[in-house]
């Protein structure tokens, strides 16, 4: 964690953990002020505004999207066991690859052929093969796009996640939710608007550059949600200090602050943290009514496998990643722990539990956004960094064989906000080796997504110094439209 973070944080925890005080005066204040903005109109994103916030805002033109949800597999999910079938693999089942590998570790590598050893078969009206490792999943595969011809060419983890997630292999850059709720904002005032629910067993590979708001303004960076209660730490005020003691210091205190600012225009990480201030005050009530799933019917519970102890966990964080979206939050991304599906061994063992902590829970996140009527307007993502190799990587007998990383073609899905229902698009070799048919690399990916909330992502810039800085960052897009409902 950087210091600047460090610092934005130990200051929010000191305003609420220190002074601890009710925070219903400034709180009307700070809201006043943002229903006086939204009334003068909404406001296109602006290439060097004056000022930074999160009241929503339109776009190039007309979105499909409003909402995003990311289930984010960190690893890399192996895309030729789940979702990329590829039966002429059998033939040469142990057996040498007949061409070349672009291996990672060619240390433990092994030219000897891994065919899987789970089933497809098709699913619902539109024939899309799933293997039977993913029952839930293929349960709504009239709903989802898949996409098999992935691409992002760089076999680190670290680069590609930095690919997929905002841009670029380099460090530091915005996120693509960042870059969000920079064009659009959000609308939910009383929430974050861009939200990072991480997984009890550890932070993902790169940790949180994985929600970095980058050179953008400190404003749109991700905010930590814990995944265990309390998921935000200190919000609530000891009930002792409640009262109108505590408005009138904070009222002060807003005013302390403002002037402060006033005096020094044009620093964006005070008046990010200045403004993180007001909306931890507003976040006491919605916060804790937004992720509190015991809300839900027990249906809803059973849905997503809050009833069962291998979903339960996910369930609950995707579950809570829909009341979110539900409440006006523009960006949610959902993470598995470090490594969870990088099966460089015992993959016949390790992919399997992978799956059951997700499958159930992610199928529902599709199914109950759509019986609510939120799936035309919010996009579902799942799918992580790479894909895996069709070759044996540690060839040390059946139990403990796995795959080695594969950026060069993989598989991911996505669902509503305007993407193509029960659709399989693209191909990969006949080893689900690298992409060969209709390639969507990772820029693609973005300007496509971009094209859905309503964004021209040659537009959507950030002046940083001289330059105009985009996500895409020159790199040769397109909009995949053959991805889009008609």
């Amino acid at each position: 964690m950087s210091t600047e973070q460090i610092r934005a944080i130990s200051s929010r925890r000191h305003f609420l953990a220190s002074s601890a005080l009710s925070v219903s005066s400034v709180a009307l204040a700070w809201l006043q002020q943002q229903e006086t903005a939204q009334a003068e109109g909404s406001k296109k994103p602006n290439l060097e505004p004056q000022s930074f916030d999160q009241l929503p805002r339109s776009g190039h033109h007309e979105p499909r999207a409003k909402a995003m949800i990311s289930l984010w597999m960190q690893g890399g999910p192996s895309h030729i066991d789940l979702f990329d079938p590829k039966p002429e693999m059998q033939k040469y089942d142990g057996k040498t690859f007949p061409g070349e590998i672009k291996y990672d570790n060619a240390a433990q590598a092994s030219s000897r052929v891994l065919a899987s050893p789970w089933k497809f078969r098709r699913h619902g009206e539109c024939g899309t093969e799933l293997s039977e490792l993913v029952p839930n999943i293929a349960g709504v595969a009239a709903d989802i796009c898949l996409i098999r011809s992935m691409h992002t060419g760089v076999n680190n983890h670290g680069q590609s996640i930095r690919a997929l997630n905002s841009g670029r292999i380099v460090g530091g850059r915005p996120t693509v939710g960042s870059w969000l709720t920079y064009a659009l904002g959000s609308e939910a005032q009383d929430l974050p608007a861009y939200m990072a629910l991480i997984d009890p067993g550890q932070l993902p590979v790169m940790g949180v550059e994985n929600w970095s708001n980058g050179w953008l303004p400190a404003l749109y960076q991700g905010t930590v949600i814990r995944a265990q209660e309390p998921r935000i730490l200190n919000l609530q005020p000891p009930p002792y200090l409640a009262g109108d003691v505590q408005d009138r210091t904070l009222a002060f205190l807003s005013k302390l602050n403002q002037r402060h600012y006033a005096q020094r225009p044009g620093q964006l990480d005070l008046e990010a943290r200045i403004k993180s201030y007001e909306l931890a005050a507003l976040m006491q009530d919605a916060a804790a009514e937004a992720m509190d799933v015991s809300r839900e019917s027990k249906a809803v519970q059973r849905l997503y496998g809050m009833d069962e102890p291998a979903t339960k966990e996910y369930g609950t964080r995707c579950l809570i990643a829909r009341r979110l979206v539900e409440r006006g939050v523009r960006f949610v991304q959902v993470f598995t722990q470090n490594q969870f599906w990088d099966h460089h061994g015992s993959i016949i063992t390790s992919l399997p539990k992978a799956c059951q902590k997700v499958d159930k829970p992610s199928a529902a996140l599709v199914a109950d956004l759509k019986q609510r009527g939120l799936l035309d307007s919010t996009v579902v993502h799942w799918g992580g960094e790479m894909g895996r190799l069709p070759v044996i990587q540690n060839d040390a007998g059946r139990a403990k064989v796995g795959r080695d990383h594969n950026t060069y073609g993989f598989s991911m899905w996505v669902a509503g906000g305007g993407f193509r229902r029960g659709l399989a698009y693209g191909s990969t070799d006949e080893f689900g080796h690298r992409a060969v048919e209709n390639i969507v690399n990772h820029y693609d990916y973005h300007a496509t997504l971009l094209h859905l909330f309503g964004l021209d992502y040659e537009r959507l810039a950030y002046l940083r110094g001289v330059r105009e800085e985009t996500l895409i960052d020159g790199q040769p897009a397109r909009v995949v439209n053959d991805l889009l409902d008609a």
